[in-house]
């Protein structure tokens, strides 16, 4: 008798950005319980577990476009509120919950979670981390994400610096878990291609100024005119209306029209991945391009133009051989990264990736098979820990104190009929429009 099929793992992604989704997505291919990711293709239906993905509501919510871009299979995938979601969490049965969320969002449905399960004897393993690198807000983001069963570390840097806070605190350090980056991979750097191509990772909101964000294109441009023997791409994020992690004021596609480049310079969209298929010379930032690039040994440099300063998230990058300036890299410059380093950042060019998520697999198998099922959710803060901040963050996803929908929260039963979805898409749109043209002509004002 052939050997019988074994039955996929449930998993539930929730997430609220695009990069957040490609990282909960990604990561939910990576830590599912069964055969490694690496020996079985993630894409494979057969093996791969089954995937649900909610998308949380709110400015940032991913367009049809950009999760396209991202290009992770899922079995369904839907828009929800806190509240809906929740809903959905205490009917369904899931073996992994991943909570893609910024970290107000994550204690939210913790709390909320609690609340649902009441009563259960059986919950999924609840998992959470960062998408990338952990350069601000460090102690108030890690509290925020206490009480999930999994906090992935990107990083054995990470790891180290998670567990320090968690134990300074006097909080439970044991949910910290070492994983890399779910969204690494890809060739190796052979060479140079024909022709030669210099991307620059472009950030929605490093560096905020126009005057910073002109600078940077002007310099880009420049190199482009300097070597018209060279491709130049200016990789972005999103197009004009759409929103990503970070909110983007001044799109360089707006800034970029003043301007007359020469025809060996391009904007280009599209999967990292794919670019860096054909990419020379990754130049950013602070951008996690930067990992993923170095993560293939492609050329990689962290500009150090506008100094390096804990808000561009360059400073992050102290130590690695990457800083450098566009005066050097226009003089021919290339910086060769510092080996230990890259080793305790999570890149793993060393061949190790392979293997980067198996702790992860294994604690999340010996979760589901414990004794009696999982204990309660046991967040950090709790109305008795933190009754001046928690209330508040839970609040914005129309929670009470306790986990509760609160009285006028969204309906959870049904979907929102045609005339809500046209309101609610207009609405998103004000939105975008006040912040990408109205915020910035209010702030100028408010300079003279």
């Amino acid at each position: 008798m052939p050997a019988s099929t074994p039955k996929r793992p449930r998993i539930a992604v929730l997430a609220d950005s695009d990069t957040r989704w490609k990282w909960g997505a990604l990561t939910a291919h990576r830590i599912a319980p069964g055969p490694s990711m690496e020996t079985a293709a993630p894409q494979d239906a057969q093996v791969g577990p089954v995937l649900d993905g909610f998308l949380l509501r709110g400015r940032a919510t991913p367009t049809p476009r950009q999760l396209r871009e991202v290009g992770v299979r899922a079995d369904s995938l839907r828009e929800v509120t806190a509240v809906e979601f929740l809903r959905v969490m205490a009917e369904e049965s899931y073996d992994v919950l991943v909570l893609s969320l910024v970290g107000g969002g994550v204690q939210a449905m913790l709390h909320g979670l609690k609340r649902a399960w009441d009563g259960r004897t059986s919950r999924p393993v609840v998992v959470t981390g960062y998408v990338g690198v952990v350069y601000e807000k460090l102690a108030d983001g890690l509290l925020l994400r206490h009480g999930a069963d999994l906090v992935l570390a990107n990083s054995r840097q990470d790891s180290d610096r998670f567990r320090a806070v968690y134990e300074g605190v006097g909080a439970d350090a044991s949910a910290v878990t070492e994983v890399a980056l779910p969204f690494l991979g890809g060739a190796p750097y052979e060479g140079e291609n024909t022709p030669y191509t210099v991307v620059f990772a472009a950030q929605p909101s490093v560096p905020e100024s126009r005057k910073d964000r002109t600078y940077l294109l002007d310099r880009l441009v420049e190199h482009a005119r300097r070597h018209p023997e060279r491709e130049v791409l200016l990789k972005l994020r999103s197009k004009p209306g759409e929103h990503t992690t970070h909110i983007e004021e001044l799109p360089y596609q707006k800034l970029v029209q003043r301007l007359d480049p020469p025809a060996n310079f391009r904007l280009v969209y599209g999967n990292m991945g794919e670019v860096l298929d054909r990419t020379d010379l990754l130049v950013t930032v602070s951008s996690t391009a930067a990992l993923e690039s170095l993560h293939r040994r492609i050329p990689t440099v962290v500009l150090t133009d506008l100094g390096i300063r804990e808000p561009l998230g360059n400073h992050h990058f102290i130590g690695s051989g990457c800083l450098a300036s566009w005066d050097q890299l226009d003089a021919g410059h290339r910086p060769v990264p510092d080996e230990e380093w890259v080793a305790r950042q999570g890149v793993a060019a060393d061949g190790s990736y392979a293997s980067a998520f198996d702790a992860a697999r294994e604690r999340i198998a010996e979760l589901l098979d414990r004794p009696g099922g999982l204990p309660p959710l046991t967040p950090y803060y709790t109305p008795a820990t933190a009754p001046g901040y928690l209330p508040g963050l839970l609040a914005r996803h129309h929670l009470g104190p306790d986990g509760t929908p609160l009285p006028g929260a969204p309906a959870a039963d049904k979907e929102p009929g045609p005339v809500r979805q046209i309101v609610r898409r207009a609405a998103r749109g004000a939105y975008r429009h006040g912040v990408q043209r109205v915020a910035p002509v209010i702030r100028r004002m408010g300079e003279l």
